[in-house]
This record gives structure tokens, C-alpha cells and sequence, in this order.
């Protein structure tokens, strides 16, 4: 039975979808697809043995703690360890700080709730994530994107948008910040245009809400572990809301990840939290906790660095041989995506059903702009497919921009 939509709620009649789900469903029709839309780790890179002998562990100790309700701010051994981690990278926080949470999607959405009232304004990269864009637009706020440059968003532009706002009675509360190899630009923000936002935030009384799924991806050809020191590091007036996950890392099946903020945010985020799940999964949460504490995530970083850095290397090498000076794009020095600029004229939405015909998939770049911009970009992801299939779906890609520029 279809629900009458007089019984909905002004915010539910606006939910927006998932643009990169809304792909993925599009995508799964199509048989012998190769997908470069979903930003998911590689399979063949789980750690399917480690996690064998802990979940066995875990299940052999008949400890009903394991399989029982937990506490919301989450299992407090793995407390302790996101902690000692976070001090690791220069982030100096208490327990009272840090609440886990069910991936940080559910971080942006408690986030959200916590921070924002209908209406208000948050600040956003161009481009920026698009589970972000529907995690505050489902909040009733309103977001207005910030232009980025190599060195990501830029502080100049930043301000010229907090003036025109204020000039226009309107409420700016959050800037929303992904500053490692961003989802989808791959842009790695630098120390100095960090410490400058961190400036603008503070002249302007912002919260800045600082995403960091990709900081441990960095390629070694190009970036180090200090390129990706958080703005939560240098936050010195407790003005910055940090979000950490190990869905990249270890796998995303857990569901496990981290806000960092202020005691008095981190307390009402708790509430939220309550409200929403009682709490994350507790069995989750324990395997979790063993992987940190065996040194299992840490023994395959490196291995995850080196995939990942070759694959991108391979689509490069592809999208080079098949298509020259026909698309653009700047090169990542981390995380999962290439953000590639179509040219010519082209039209990501044009192009996208004629490239699920020759079985290849993408993000449109308008799901990434809340100004009605990226229309001709495409996000690339380079993570998931073998780099004999990247191959593949490049030359497919090849083919339908062939098509479509014959159809022009």
C-alpha cells in the first residue's frame, strides 16, 4: 500500500537520496558491470583470517556482554583505543569527548541534530560528499558551497560568503570539511590552509565539522602520514567536531566509527544517539576493539596503501593511453577517487546511461555541488575493481565517450 503523502511530515516529503545509492541500484541491472561509482574497499584486501580468529574468540568466551545491549557512548576498551590512536596523530582528547557511532554517516546526522536548526547554514566544499549534502538537507538546513582550489577550500572565498550571509540575516553555524583526499575532489588540504580555516572559523564563531574517513590512505610516492595531520590537532578553542571510521581500513560491514567534541556537544550527541539506536553494535564494537588492539589495522596499512596507490596508478595509465588530453584530472595523493573532468562540453548525465550500456558506472559530478555545478565531472572510484577490471571498464568508459561524441 502506497502512503498517502498527507500523513507525512514538511521534512520527510523533502529527503533527498543517496546519489551514489541511487547509482548503485541502477548499476546492479546491468550484468558483467564494472562499477566505478561505490566508494568501497577492496575485498580481496579484508583481513578475512584475522577476523575468523577474533570473531571465533569473541563467540568461544560465552561472555554475554558480547551479544548484550552496551553503552551509547560505546564499548569503552575501544574508547580507550580511539583515544590512544587520536593522541598518536596529535589529537589530545578526554573519553568524555568521543561517542562511537554507526558509521560516520550517523556522525553527520547526530552531528546535525545536535548543531543545526532548520533553516541554518552550512558551509560546504565545491564539490563536497554527497551523503553529507543529504544528511543536512534531510535536517532542513541550507547549504551554500565555498569554491576549493589545489589547497582545498579556499579562506578568501570563505569569508566573502560568511559577509554576504550575515549581510543577508542569515545564520551560518558549520563548516563541513573532508580535508584528507576528499570524497570525491581526492584533494589533500595543506597544513597552512588548514590552520587559515581554523582562522576563519574562530573570527566568525563556526563549528567546524571535520570528516576524516581517508587521513591513513596516503600514497607514498606523494603524501606522508604528517600531510595528514587533522584541524582537530590544532584546535585550541574546542571549536572542531572530528569524525574517524574504520569502514576504510578494516571493513565497512562493521559499522564502526567515532565523534570527537567538546564534552558539552559530545553529551548532547550521546542523547541523540540515544533516541536513534541505544547504542552501536556491541559485537561490532568488540571485534573492532581487538583488531586496534592486536595491531591488525595497523599491520595492514601499509598493504592498503600500496592497493591503493597502484590501482590509482593503473586507472591513470588507462584513462591516459585511452582517452589523452580528452578529460583532466588532478592527481590523488590518497584515499579512493578520481575526479575526472570530462571536457568538450560533455555532460556527465548525458553520458551516464549511454556508459551503463557499455557496462561501465559512475557518480554524476552535479551530485556532488549544491550550487547545480559538476555537470561535467565524473567520480571515478579506483578502489573496489582489480586493476585488470579498472583496465577494462576504462576502455568501456573509452567507448561510451566515443558514442556520445558521436551522437553530438
Amino acid at each position: 500500500m502506497t502512503t498517502p503523502d498527507r500523513y507525512l511530515s514538511r521534512a520527510a516529503m523533502g529527503f533527498q537520496e543517496s546519489a551514489i545509492r541511487a547509482a548503485g541500484v541502477l548499476s546492479a541491472r546491468v550484468p558483467d558491470l564494472v562499477s566505478f561509482a561505490a566508494g568501497s574497499p577492496s575485498p580481496d584486501l579484508f583481513p578475512w583470517d584475522d577476523l575468523e580468529r577474533v570473531a571465533a574468540d569473541l563467540l568461544r568466551s560465552r561472555d554475554p556482554a558480547v551479544l548484550q545491549y552496551g553503552a551509547t557512548r560505546g564499548y569503552r576498551p575501544l574508547v580507550e583505543a580511539i583515544v590512544t590512536r587520536l593522541a598518536s596523530a596529535g589529537v589530545a582528547v578526554s573519553h568524555e569527548m568521543c561517542v562511537v557511532t554507526t558509521g560516520s554517516q550517523q556522525g553527520l546526522d547526530l552531528a546535525g541534530r545536535v548543531l543545526l536548526d532548520p533553516g541554518d547554514v552550512v558551509l560546504v566544499e565545491l564539490p563536497t560528499y554527497s551523503g553529507a549534502i543529504a544528511a543536512f538537507h534531510n535536517l532542513q538546513a541550507a547549504l551554500v558551497g565555498v569554491a576549493q582550489d589545489d589547497d582545498g577550500m579556499n579562506p578568501e572565498a570563505l569569508e566573502e560568503a560568511l559577509v554576504r550571509l550575515a549581510r543577508e540575516g542569515r545564520r551560518a553555524r558549520v563548516v563541513y570539511l573532508t580535508p584528507n583526499f576528499q570524497n570525491p575532489s581526492g584533494l589533500l588540504m595543506s597544513l597552512a590552509r588548514r590552520r587559515a580555516l581554523l582562522a576563519v572559523a574562530a573570527r566568525h564563531d563556526l563549528i567546524i565539522l571535520e570528516d576524516d574517513p581517508y587521513g591513513s590512505l596516503y600514497f607514498e610516492d606523494s603524501a606522508t602520514a604528517a600531510d595528514t595531520r587533522p584541524l582537530k590537532a590544532d584546535d585550541t578553542e574546542g571549536r572542531v567536531v572530528y569524525l574517524g571510521s574504520i569502514s576504510k581500513t578494516l571493513v565497512p560491514g562493521f559499522r564502526v566509527a567515532w565523534l570527537v567534541a567538546p564534552p558539552a556537544i559530545a553529551a548532547r550527541v550521546e542523547l541523540a544517539k540515544q533516541a536513534a539506536d541505544l547504542c552501536s553494535g556491541v559485537f561490532d564494537q568488540r571485534v573492532v576493539h581487538r583488531t586496534l588492539a592486536d595491531g591488525i589495522v595497523d599491520r595492514l596499512a601499509p598493504g592498503l596503501r600500496q592497493a591503493y596507490q597502484a590501482r590509482r596508478t593503473t586507472m591513470e595509465e588507462s584513462l591516459t593511453a585511452a582517452l589523452g588530453t580528452r578529460v583532466a584530472w588532478r592527481r590523488p595523493r590518497g584515499g579512493f577517487f578520481l575526479w575526472v573532468r570530462l571536457g568538450d562540453g560533455r555532460q556527465a548525465d548525458r553520458l551516464f546511461p549511454i556508459a551503463l550500456e557499455h557496462k561501465v558506472s559512475f557518480v554524476t559530478g552535479a551530485a556532488f555541488h549544491v550550487d547545480g555545478g559538476g555537470g561535467d565531472y565524473v567520480r571515478l572510484s579506483f578502489s573496489a575493481p582489480t586493476p585488470a577490471r579498472i583496465r577494462e571498464g576504462v576502455a568501456r568508459l573509452a567507448a561510451a565517450i566515443a558514442h556520445y561524441d558521436d551522437g553530438v
